[in-house]
């Protein structure tokens, strides 16, 4: 029972806490939880941009989005660990809905619960990627992920 109750606070907690955010006011959807033992598996769908930045240059709507993804990935994994006292790493993925409207895979992370405190790393790319997230950045945006063995 202690699990169950541990899972539905964790969907609370995002709910909650992930509502908005800084540059998109659009809620963070989660697509899947899964949980088992001390590892858990988690999918979320990437913000749109904010439906205000429309009248800005797409460059800047392009960092916008990025940057909020970034912070999205960063706090989820702090909420993970926050709310699973017992789960030790986490699969974390995030996907956006691609222009043939099906996901696509734009970020992944094998992430541990460590002490080390990596708010001091100006960068939050850099930051990210310190957690063990895994993503390709260009020209400001996201860019999609290819399978490993692809090109």
């Amino acid at each position: 029972m202690k699990n169950l109750l541990d899972a539905a606070d964790f969907l609370r907690r995002a709910r909650r806490k992930m509502r908005y955010g800084a540059l998109s006011r659009e809620p963070l959807e989660l697509l899947r939880l899964e949980w088992k033992g001390n590892a858990l598996e988690c999918d979320w769908l990437m913000r749109p941009a904010d439906r205000w930045d429309v009248d800005l240059p797409p460059q800047v709507v392009e960092e916008n989005q990025t940057l909020q993804a970034l912070r999205d990935a960063l706090k989820l994994r702090n909420l993970v660990f926050e709310s699973f006292p017992r789960v030790d790493n986490a699969e974390l993925r995030m996907f956006r809905i691609g222009a043939d409207s099906l996901p696509e895979l734009v970020m992944s992370g094998s992430v541990v619960r460590t002490n080390e405190i990596f708010e001091r790393v100006a960068s939050i790319a850099m930051r990210a990627r310190l957690c063990g997230f895994r993503f390709t950045q260009g020209n400001g945006s996201l860019q999609r992920m290819t399978p490993l063995g692809c090109s």
